[in-house]
């Protein structure tokens, strides 16, 4: 069955439709959180992978021969629809069918593959343009015969939920860009149901195959939990549960629409609650599927106890947890982590994380005791998916065929070349924070609403752009969130503001990319304090009392990331998707075109 979307696409790669139709065929997601992954390349390397592979082990102190029970669990994180394979380290690897492989081959008599969120959102055209219908669908053809849809396990009453699955082997968690869209499409993404543009690669979608939890998100009026908080894994008399969470500042990462009506509570108290559930029932075997992460220290040779120093947000919760905690399943770093971390009590606690985008899973192995119903033994590695080498030259072939159908059902739109890059145009940043991608993206969206500066989020820059001929599909995996534009006028006060929120209130700073202006700052300055000039792009001092017409996109006008002071606008005229504006700029740019670090931002010290 032809669906509109793909009516539209025939028709555009044919007759060359105008520029402003394009944008509505873009998911409107008007999101740009800030994830770790643009710094994603300094943990591509050979020396980062095998370090990840060592394995890392832990044995109770009081160990006994006994009868157990071995169960594998299998974690990815951060897919993000990344059905294609991807470079690491100069070599393919990932991709759902070279994954689904790897997954395959590492299971054993009693597994149990997590997806730790994040496994749609921010997507490359081929499961974006299909509302990543295909991101869930590839993990739909891994599930056993004891798997359900969701959409039956969710129409259950409340107290019979995490039991409904008992025996399935696939289970997933929410991360904040499952929120991209809202709750509804959350829900229809997970319980079935065509989208208006749909179908896609189905006659009628039927949602994820296998349960979801997540123990932290509620009803904002009536305070019950969106999905169930656990479920219950049971594997040759022993039973696992499994608790979801995401990370609180979801509301801060998301567009507000996103997120209407929703609460997001404390991840360790959430956890903390279901696990005395679940000892209630007798459950003492316990992971965590956490969408919040840190990042592992960087050394060489074998997993040294020693040197795993963890950091980041995911410490403070750990610390937190419940002894009963045996394994935390983190994600959204898009690092690796594995490493026995060490709870408030000093019970020690099984951390991994698997890099990202299906190009890597954490192998996790427990050893449960019969008697105890307890791990008594638990270890895991990293194991990178490499697609030249083992089991990743022969991907699934289910999978495979997935994949070439989505690839098949965008190509119209996607091949349509824009325009020549001279050279690569990376988002790579200086030390001051200034990038070339930044800046072509900010010169972009400042031409396109004819302002007078703009003002582009680095987490909303989702891929470098290499040399050569540009298409469609590049640049829309280099902003895959479809923001709308919007003008506000700001005093230069509020400019000054707004470029001290990069350091105030964040976890790591987070540097916009300018257009129109120049500024300075100094790392000595005290937080609030740190810029020293600002410039506008005559060389012009910026006047606290004068008034500016400054564009950013969406996400950022709502207050994302924290810069509360862009909510204060006045003025506001929303203008086109931040993506076309992008494709139209390139398009009048001689050819072929270049972006270069030009010294707008300046670090004094």
């Amino acid at each position: 069955m032809r669906t509109r979307i793909l009516d539209w696409l025939l028709a555009a790669s044919l007759v060359g439709i105008a520029a402003p139709a394009l944008a509505e065929s873009i998911p409107q997601a008007g999101h740009g959180s800030l994830e770790q992954d643009q710094h994603d390349q300094r943990l591509e390397t050979l020396q980062a992978r095998q370090q990840a592979s060592q394995r890392r082990s832990w044995r109770t102190p009081d160990w006994r021969a006994e009868p157990t029970v071995s169960i594998k669990l299998l974690g990815i994180n951060d897919f993000h629809g990344q059905l294609s394979p991807r470079s690491v380290a100069g070599r393919p690897a990932g991709g759902a069918a070279v994954l689904a492989a790897y997954l395959k081959a590492a299971s054993s008599a009693h597994s149990l593959i997590v997806h730790d969120g994040d496994q749609v959102g921010a997507s490359p055209p081929n499961s974006a343009l299909l509302r990543d219908e295909p991101a869930i669908g590839f993990l739909n053809l891994l599930v056993n015969e004891h798997c359900r849809a969701f959409a039956w396990q969710y129409r259950l009453p409340r107290q019979m939920q995490p039991y409904a699955q008992q025996q399935c082997n696939l289970l997933g968690t929410l991360g904040n860009h499952e929120f991209d869209y809202g709750r509804d499409e959350l829900l229809r993404q997970l319980t079935g149901g065509n989208h208006p543009d749909g179908p896609f690669l189905e006659a009628r979608w039927q949602g994820a195959r296998f349960p979801y939890v997540a123990s932290n998100v509620q009803d904002a009026a009536s305070g019950d939990s969106l999905l169930p908080p656990y479920s219950i894994y049971f594997a040759d008399g022993v039973r696992i549960g499994v608790i979801g969470a995401v990370l609180k500042e979801t509301p801060s990462i998301v567009s507000p629409s996103g997120v209407a009506g929703l609460r997001f509570v404390d991840e360790a108290q959430a956890i903390n609650r279901a696990v005395a559930q679940l000892r209630r029932q007798g459950v003492r075997a316990i992971v965590v599927a956490l969408h919040q992460g840190g990042r592992q220290a960087s050394y060489q040779g074998p997993t040294d106890p020693a040197a795993e120093h963890l950091e980041g947000p995911v410490v403070d919760i750990i610390e937190r947890l419940d002894d009963e905690v045996d394994v935390v399943i983190s994600g959204h770093a898009h690092g690796f982590t594995n490493a026995l971390v060490a709870n408030a009590n000093g019970t020690p606690i099984l951390v991994t994380q698997a890099f990202s985008a299906g190009t890597a899973y954490a192998d996790i192995d427990l050893v449960v005791s019969r008697r105890s119903r307890d791990v008594v033994e638990k270890s895991a590695a990293v194991i990178t998916t490499w697609a030249d080498q083992g089991v990743g030259l022969t991907p699934d072939p289910q999978v495979a065929a997935l994949v070439a159908e989505a690839d098949a059902r965008v190509e119209p739109l996607v091949a349509r070349v824009i325009g020549v890059a001279r050279r690569d145009i990376g988002r790579s940043e200086t030390a001051a924070g200034e990038s070339a991608l930044g800046n072509l993206i900010a010169d972009a969206q400042r031409v396109a609403t004819a302002a007078e500066i703009s003002f582009m989020n680095p987490g909303g820059i989702r891929a470098d752009l290499p040399a050569g001929e540009v298409t469609w599909g590049e640049l829309f995996a280099i902003q895959p969130f479809a923001n709308d534009l919007v003008s506000m006028d700001l005093t230069g006060a509020q400019i000054r503001t707004l470029l001290e929120q990069q350091w105030l209130g964040q976890s790591y700073p987070r540097l916009l990319k300018p257009s129109g202006l120049r500024y300075s700052w100094s790392a000595s300055r005290p937080l609030g304090n740190r810029v020293v000039e600002m410039r506008d792009a005559r060389g012009a001092p910026i006047e606290p009392t004068a008034s500016y017409r400054v564009t950013v996109n969406s996400f950022l006008a709502g207050g994302g990331d924290n810069f509360g002071v862009l909510t204060e606008g006045g003025n506001r005229v929303v203008g086109p998707v931040d993506l076309q504006a992008l494709v139209d700029y390139i398009g009048t740019l001689p050819q072929p075109f270049d972006a270069a670090v030009e010294g707008r931002i300046e670090r004094l010290d």
